[in-house]
């Protein structure tokens, strides 16, 4: 299956945030419900519930919102809008079950609001009535019209709807501020529930109002710059309906009486200072919503099919001119919605619509808690105000709603989605996007990590799963202490020791040694697995260690060892760094001056030194750039150890040595669209000297709590030049950590 790399477009036209999001949001959100109903739940509700109504309703819509801004801020935002988002965190499964059900609710919402629309028409022209069919086709036709011709035209069309409406508010706010009565107000104050009726149906009757989060997001792959216009768009639009909303419900209910309000849909009308102004408007509102509509199915598609979930949809991922547009799949929505317009009717096919867009908004939220939750470090959303409590509320309430308005179309749309999901699995697509599949699998259990091993790998969910050569552990704390907090909370440790000798005579010794291992790893309460190996050289058993050790998708990928103490060690130094290089693992090696003076393993450090151990330096961490093959490695690991709670104020640097000035504003804005790419934030410092380079280290890194350099495995017989360079770099730094990557993971996923 194509990840849709290919059909990247070549686009002339790229659309900003008020255009491609606030726009379609607020046109789809102030639609015919605001218009022909809202006056309608105020005089049943009441003044206060009305507003408690609006203010629950949109709660939902801002948690969803929040979520969606989450994940579209943590990955390149391609065409699909909220299938593409789904689908690669929650995996294709999910994301072909959204595909197909969205793009299902997309196409048949514009039957429904043109149906709409020739209702409207019909009560203010009612010599039209009998030509409602006739009407609503040439309306379909000219939205496909508008959409076929291109996106740029149909959003300056949609500056047009929005000026009107505009238009249709003011002229209904100045004629609500002229009627204000007191006695309407304190009257209305309370509910007027018609038999039947409660607060819950008027929820129900006006939450579909709301749905209307996702018509910016749709235009994602015709926004300039997705990531930013879709959280501030959607969020602007969200705020300023909300706040028209609540405002509309204080006013009606100042201006007119109880029972009007309830039995005159067209009140707001009667309201208004120019009424041709609220005609006008529930046309614009219904209009803009076809068109918003029948912008976003297609594209949906578009995307859907371009990842060929399935083979014979296919044809509808082609793109026409320059920017790109879903012609085919344009057509297609046109011939659904035209289906619907001869066959369907509003009331029956309003209420699945609804439930469609709330599973793919519960879903969103779904996939922002799992992304999350699961601590992934590839989830470093630029967007800064989502939690996963706020996703998981948000799921919630979606799923709620569904079933608070109406349980048995609820349930139908779970069966549906859930047939569409085993159908996609019983066929096991194989998907070539990273997705949140193996980062939930990664905290299961046994089945799991079954599952596990069927996941296609990707550089997303790349985890720091660290096998430490601690020895005994009491006798070089440090490095499984700086090992627990690379892999708190990400990833997975594992301390090992090789036992040398007689492998006949070591079975006893390696019991000892695995039960001193336990014993420390529960002393200091690491998150740790302790692993011995018996062999009669250290370099064979740190072999097997490596090939043998873990399970499944659990096998370690970074080795973490001490550094040599002398020259004398050098040589077997660079012998176990190259054993290590050849098996595909990266090498972190642990350089602490602390260490130097320590004798055999045989002597063991005291509970207080090792408690001194668990004291975080002040200072920096301090990340020495040399380019992308040690860099990606060592920024990540900077930042996994900067979560730490501990280390959370210790800020990461990221610094390079150039000889002159002129080269210094390029590399720092180099390292700026790092920070950005990567979404990892860091101090950058180019440091402009002619000085040796060993010297600029030593004295800019002085004060820092850690030091990150790079190094390359040394070629058999440079073990002692690669030794008395690296030594040179370091002079007296007290903590370094020296990286070799091999790669794996990028800083982009």
């Amino acid at each position: 299956m194509s990840s849709g790399s290919k059909h990247e477009p070549i686009t002339s036209t790229k659309f900003g945030t008020f255009g491609g999001v606030f726009t379609p949001c607020t046109l789809t959100i102030l639609g015919v419900i605001m218009f022909l109903r809202f006056g309608q739940v105020v005089g049943q509700s009441g003044i206060f519930t009305a507003i408690m109504i609006v203010l629950a309703a949109k709660v939902i819509t801002t948690l969803t919102t929040l979520s969606l801004s989450a994940i579209a801020s943590n990955t390149r935002v391609k065409g699909g809008g909220a299938y593409y988002l789904i689908s690669r965190s929650l995996g294709v499964e999910f994301g072909g079950a959204i595909g197909v059900l969205f793009f299902a609710a997309q196409a048949i919402s514009v039957a429904m609001y043109i149906i709409g629309f020739t209702e409207a028409l019909a009560a203010t022209f009612p010599s039209l009535a009998d030509n409602a069919m006739g009407i609503s086709t040439l309306v379909n036709l000219i939205t496909f019209v508008c959409v076929y011709i291109g996106a740029g035209w149909t959003i300056k069309v949609q500056y047009f709807i929005l000026a009107i409406l505009a238009a249709a508010l003011g002229s209904f706010y100045a004629g609500a501020i002229a009627d204000f009565n007191p006695e309407y107000l304190q009257a209305n104050m309370r509910p007027s529930f018609l038999e039947g009726e409660s607060t819950f149906t008027m929820f129900a009757l006006f939450f579909p109002a709301v749905t209307g989060i996702m018509a910016g997001a749709n235009m994602s792959g015709d926004l300039a710059n997705p990531s930013k216009s879709i959280p501030t768009g959607t969020l602007a639009a969200v705020l300023i309906t909300g706040l028209i909303y609540v405002s509309q419900a204080l006013l009606l209910g100042c201006a007119r009486p109880a029972a009007e309000l309830i039995g005159n849909n067209m009140v707001i009308r009667d309201i208004a200072v120019w009424p041709i102004l609220i005609t006008a408007g529930v046309f614009a509102a219904t209009l803009s919503s076809a068109l918003g509509s029948m912008m976003g199915a297609p594209r949906i598609l578009q995307a859907f099919a371009r990842d060929e979930i399935f083979t014979s949809l296919k044809f509808f991922g082609s793109g026409s001119g320059l920017s790109n547009e879903p012609r085919r799949a344009t057509v297609l929505t046109f011939v659904i919605a035209q289906v619907c317009i001869v066959f369907g009717d509003l009331n029956a096919i309003a209420p699945i619509i609804t439930m469609f867009f709330m599973i793919t908004y519960g879903l969103l939220n779904l996939a922002t808690f799992y992304e999350a939750v699961t601590k992934n470090p590839s989830y470093r959303p630029t967007f800064k105000y989502s939690h996963w409590i706020t996703s998981l509320l948000g799921m919630i309430g979606c799923f709620g709603v569904m079933f608070l308005i109406n349980g048995l179309w609820a349930t139908m749309s779970l069966l549906f989605i859930g047939a569409i999901y085993w159908f996609i699995r019983s066929k096991e697509v194989e998907a070539r996007w990273g997705d949140l599949q193996s980062g939930v699998i990664f905290e299961r259990a046994r089945k799991a990590l079954l599952k596990l091993e069927d996941e296609v790998y990707h550089p997303k969910n790349w985890r720091p799963i660290v096998m430490a050569l601690s020895g005994s552990g009491w006798t070089r704390p440090h490095i499984p202490i700086y090992g627990h907090w690379l892999t708190s909370g990400h990833g997975i440790l594992s301390l090992a020791h090789v036992v040398t000798g007689d492998l006949e005579e070591l079975s006893e010794r390696r019991d000892r040694y695995e039960k001193q291992l336990r014993g420390f790893i529960k002393r200091e309460e690491l998150d740790a697995f302790p692993a011995v190996a018996c062999a009669q050289y250290v370099s064979d058993g740190i072999e097997s260690l490596i090939q043998c050790h873990g399970l499944g998708g659990l096998r370690p990928n970074t080795v973490l060892l001490g550094w040599p103490r002398d020259h004398s060690r050098a040589d077997s130094f660079g012998a176990t760094v190259r054993l290590i290089a050849r098996t595909k693992r990266s090498i972190l090696a642990a350089r602490f001056l602390a260490h130097r003076d320590e004798d055999d393993e045989t002597d063991k450090a005291t509970a207080t030194d090792i408690a001194d151990h668990w004291t975080v330096p002040s200072g920096t961490i301090d990340v020495w750039w040399r380019g992308m093959e040690n860099g990606e490695l060592m920024l990540l690991l900077a930042h996994l150890l900067h979560r730490n709670p501990e280390w959370r104020e210790n800020h990461v640097r990221v610094l390079r040595v150039v000889q002159n000035e002129q080269a210094k504003d390029e590399i720092v804005n180099h390292m700026k669209e790092l920070a950005a790419s990567s979404r990892i934030h860091f101090e950058p410092e180019v440091v402009v000297s002619d000085h040796p380079v060993a010297q600029v280290i030593q004295s800019t890194s002085r004060e820092a709590s850690l030091v990150l350099m790079g190094f390359q495995t040394p070629e058999e017989g440079h073990e002692v030049a690669m030794y008395e360079s690296l030594e040179l770099l370091a002079g007296d730094l007290p903590r370094i950590i020296l990286v070799n990557s091999a790669g794996g993971m990028t800083l982009e996923s």
